[in-house]
């Protein structure tokens, strides 16, 4: 029984105050949860609560592993950026509740993307900078590693555009649960705190039907607007097609031009009456992307929780997405992160990386399988990309065989190979790569590129930046998670020193956090 208490607390962080911290230790569970007061109150809930947990009915859209390439055949690799990090969240939380954690749960860029790494501003009219690094893959000996780093320019909030923000609410039955719509509305007083007179917002929200319960609010009538989410309460069938129509409906006729405009979707996802297969999503969420409304989703719950449907949604929808397992993680996303997740200072963002056969034999990008661009799309401005927000980084990272390596993951060369001579003896032998990105400014729709090109010096791990350490000891930490077929070396404990040789800049604890799951999974 104590256990299971645990485990409650773990999603009742609001209710059970004596043992919060519980959460961040395991070894206090005992002690800690003997000083909760009244703990016969609780056992009803935690019978509900054991039975979600045995009879889980989540869905992770299926996920193949990026193989290597080789440069000669495929000598460029296109993709979409990706700011989203619910993956880490929803990981964090499966950990923390004892469970296994699901293979397709695990996308790799989302974990390494969870944590900010220091790269410098930008000095020039581009809004972001672009940093890279060259350096030993830890778990394949003779492997290299490339990271790719950007940073968003950090405007400031005085200068930040004026907002016309629409809540989208899920309030069907499925969202009763103390950790969807209880722990939603707290966290939307933590979104709240953050707007200021000029910011208009509204609140919609479906369930049998959708329905407008606040009509366009200046930001400052906070205590009006705190009040509509109070009075929301859980029932009914989920018409999130609907409620979606809707909410853009309302976000076009608030439009404000050269404003930040975005609706921000509330839900476990379990979309189940009216528009809800994967097809009809896309199609929807996709036509309301020409609107020029930005959309963030926020995921809510467990045992019936659809993170595949979320993924659509921002995928698709010129968005990012977040999951909400506790107040904490409300408080960093909504609060300390505000403007990263809720303005976007480019959007459309696309990177594409030749690769130069002369000193790569094989070439293979972690994580980001969902965000592949065809190639000639990169060029392509009708073709949708990520987004990315104020101060936002966003890091990626290739796993490289140099050439003349052996490996177990050589790729044997084809007869009919693509200018291979004409390659090999070109003047950029000293050139490992060429990055070109591709982005439009929020308001416009032409895209303008930027070329930077990565010479082929690779340094040792030791010598490595602390960011990189760190970046790749989470690379590695989701690629064991995921059972990579491409990883040889899946001892946590490799794993764990790698990350804490990285361990810096770390004020709000996050990375320590990190270390801490890993010395709970084998």
């Amino acid at each position: 029984m104590k256990k299971n208490i645990y485990y409650f607390c773990l999603i009742l962080p609001l209710v059970c105050t004596n043992c919060k911290e519980a959460r961040y230790n395991k070894s206090h569970e005992y002690e800690e949860v003997e000083a909760v007061e009244a703990v016969e109150a609780f056992e009803p809930y935690i019978e509900e609560f054991n039975e979600t947990l045995e009879n889980n009915n989540e869905s992770y859209a299926e996920v193949e592993e990026s193989p290597f390439q080789s440069p000669k055949e495929n000598p460029l690799s296109t993709f979409s950026i990706d700011v989203d990090n619910a993956s880490y969240t929803n990981i964090r939380r499966f950990i923390n509740n004892g469970q296994k954690v699901p293979k397709d749960a695990v996308r790799v860029e989302e974990m390494i993307n969870f944590f900010t790494y220091n790269y410098p501003e930008p000095n020039d009219n581009v809004p972001f900078s672009i940093n890279a690094e060259y350096s030993d893959s830890p778990w394949n000996k003779n492997h290299k590693l490339l990271k790719i780093g950007l940073q968003g320019k950090n405007i400031p909030t005085t200068h930040l555009p004026n907002s016309n923000f629409v809540f989208l609410i899920d309030v069907s039955g499925s969202m009763s649960d103390e950790n969807k719509l209880p722990l939603l509305k707290e966290s939307m007083k933590i979104l709240v705190k953050q707007l200021r007179k000029e910011d208009k917002v509204s609140i919609v929200v479906y369930a049998g039907a959708a329905g407008v319960v606040l009509p366009p609010t200046s930001g400052d009538e906070k205590e009006e607007i705190i009040d509509a989410f109070e009075n929301l309460s859980a029932g009914g069938s989920t018409a999130g097609g609907a409620g979606i129509e809707l909410a853009y409906k309302l976000a076009e006729q608030n439009f404000i031009k050269e404003g930040n405009n975005r609706v921000i979707i509330a839900t476990d996802g379990d979309f189940n009456v009216g528009t809800s297969s994967d097809t009809d999503i896309t199609k929807l969420i996709e036509q309301k992307r020409k609107t020029g409304v930005f959309l963030t989703v926020l995921g809510f719950g467990m045992g019936n929780y659809k993170d595949s449907k979320m993924e659509i949604l921002a995928d698709k929808g010129n968005g990012n997405y977040a999951y909400i397992d506790n107040i904490q993680e409300a408080n960093r996303f909504l609060g300390k992160e505000f403007k990263g997740a809720m303005f976007a200072i480019a959007k459309d963002v696309k990177i594409q990386i030749e690769f130069n056969p002369k000193n790569v034999q094989a070439y293979r990008l972690i994580g980001y399988e969902n965000r592949k661009l065809n190639d000639e799309d990169f060029k392509n401005d009708a073709i949708d990309a990520g987004e990315l927000g104020s101060g936002h980084t966003v890091t990626a990272l290739y796993e490289i065989i140099p050439k003349g390596v052996e490996s177990n993951y050589t790729i044997s060369q084809l007869k009919y190979s693509k200018n291979t001579t004409e390659v090999e003896k070109s003047a950029y032998n000293n050139e490992l790569a060429t990055v070109k990105f591709r982005y439009k400014k929020p308001d416009e729709n032409n895209s303008k590129e930027v070329i930077k090109t990565i010479e082929n010096g690779s340094i040792p791990l030791e010598k490595s930046s602390a960011d990189f350490k760190f970046c790749t000891a989470v690379a590695w930490f989701g690629l064991k998670l995921k059972e990579s077929k491409y990883i040889s070396n899946t001892t946590t404990e490799d794993i764990k020193m790698l990350a804490k040789k990285g361990l810096t800049n770390d004020e709000e604890g996050y990375k320590t956090e990190f270390i801490r799951l890993m010395e709970t999974v084998n």
